[in-house]
């Protein structure tokens, strides 16, 4: 039979495990309620700004002379003068002197040709006082015609054509006297000679090459579908062409003067050709645009009209996503007129001050609600204040 001492102490034991229970119960906080997550998408934008743009095609170039010019020896002989212009790089005026052939044998011939021209006059004047003495002499006969023989005519005939042939003669004799000088065709600058004071030279034998310095042409390639931006294909457009040239940016101006015509078989491009006058500034002040030089093409183009620039990833598909007014994500069609690097101009489907989005979105739906950051930082530094408040009403009561 249990002793009072053995129910009692269970008793007591299950007493105490319950107030400490209950106990532990009173003293533990009830859960705190969570704040709801906004998880609306936070989403980048720019607005839509309308500006009126004209339009520009770009190229590339090396500047060429317009005009070429191989010197020839059109005689032979021996080199016996050389202008020190006539060195490579040197600028030369027309009609300048460039170098001399030795015309000593030309001299000759010249002398020649002007004796036997002086001798095929005096021949000539004489034939024909024969030929009036046989006209006299046939006029006393009245019984008979005279031939063309008997009145010397085809003598004189045949004097005329001597005094021909020797005027033609002194004519070629002059002609190598002349072409004794080497002369400037042109203003030039001094691409190469390829002769010494001392040399003989033959009839075609090169003696150097002239390059004009009056006008200056670059071919410019351009894809065919950039000449549907040009007025008039690009017909006396104004062209603006940029070279670094002793470590400073310059820049020229330049007409485009005509087409090629033709598109090239390996890069399947059109060339367009730009004038420039006077590149070494000879008649002028302005730098000097050197043959060789590489340059970069601006060609003026049409006018666009009011037009925006965006990025060319932000179009999908023909649209552009767009935050309306309500913060919501919509999608506005877009005519795009043309395309260039990473962008695009647009001309209609936007307004002007449109929020287009920038940032990508992972799920895009039109019509869910999208946020700004700046909506955001102003929602978390009104919920400090909330909070603030809430704390001084509690504590007063």
């Amino acid at each position: 039979m249990a002793t009072k001492k053995q129910i009692i102490l269970p008793i007591v034991v299950l007493s105490l495990g319950i107030g400490g229970f209950l106990a532990m119960s009173a003293l533990k906080q009830p859960p705190q309620e969570k704040e709801a997550v906004d998880n609306t998408p936070l989403v980048a934008v720019t607005q839509v700004e309308f500006n009126p743009m004209t339009f520009s095609v770009s190229s590339y170039g090396v500047v060429n002379a317009k005009y070429e010019t191989e010197l020839v020896s059109q005689v032979n002989g021996q080199i016996i003068y050389l202008s020190e212009s006539f060195v490579r790089g040197g600028l030369v005026k027309k009609g300048d002197i460039l170098a001399k052939i030795d015309p000593s044998d030309y001299d000759a011939d010249l002398i020649d040709a002007e004796a036997n021209l002086a001798s095929a006059r005096a021949t000539l004047v004489q034939e024909k006082a024969y030929g009036k003495v046989a006209e006299e002499e046939w006029k006393r006969i009245k019984n008979s015609v005279p031939s063309d023989l008997s009145l010397r005519k085809p003598q004189l005939a045949q004097e005329i054509a001597k005094l021909k042939s020797t005027e033609a003669g002194l004519k070629r004799a002059l002609r190598n006297v002349e072409r004794t000088v080497i002369k400037a065709p042109y203003d030039a600058l001094i691409e190469s000679r390829t002769i010494g004071l001392g040399s003989y030279v033959s009839m075609g034998t090169p003696l150097g090459k002239v390059l004009s310095t009056h006008k200056a042409e670059i071919r410019l390639p351009l894809a065919d579908k950039e000449i549907q931006y040009l007025i008039n294909k690009g017909k006396h457009s104004q062209v603006t062409l940029v070279a670094d040239l002793g470590g400073k940016q310059q820049e020229w101006t330049g007409t485009i003067v005509r087409s090629e015509g033709v598109i090239d078989k390996l890069s399947r491009m059109t060339y367009l050709v730009a004038e420039v006058i006077d590149p070494y500034g000879l008649a002028s002040k302005k730098s000097e645009l050197r043959f060789g030089t590489y340059v970069t093409a601006n060609i003026a183009g049409i006018e666009a009209g009011d037009v925006t620039v965006l990025p060319r990833h932000l179009v999908v598909n023909g649209q552009i996503a767009v935050l309306d007014a309500d913060n919501k994500l919509t999608y506005k069609t877009v005519n795009i007129i043309r395309q260039f690097g990473a962008e695009v101009v647009i001309s209609a489907g936007l307004e002007q001050g449109m929020n287009v989005i920038t940032s990508a979105l992972d799920y895009p739906v039109e019509g869910m609600q999208l946020a700004l950051p700046q909506d955001k930082l102003l929602q978390q530094d009104d919920e400090p204040e909330e909070s603030e408040t809430q704390l001084a009403m509690e504590e007063k009561e």
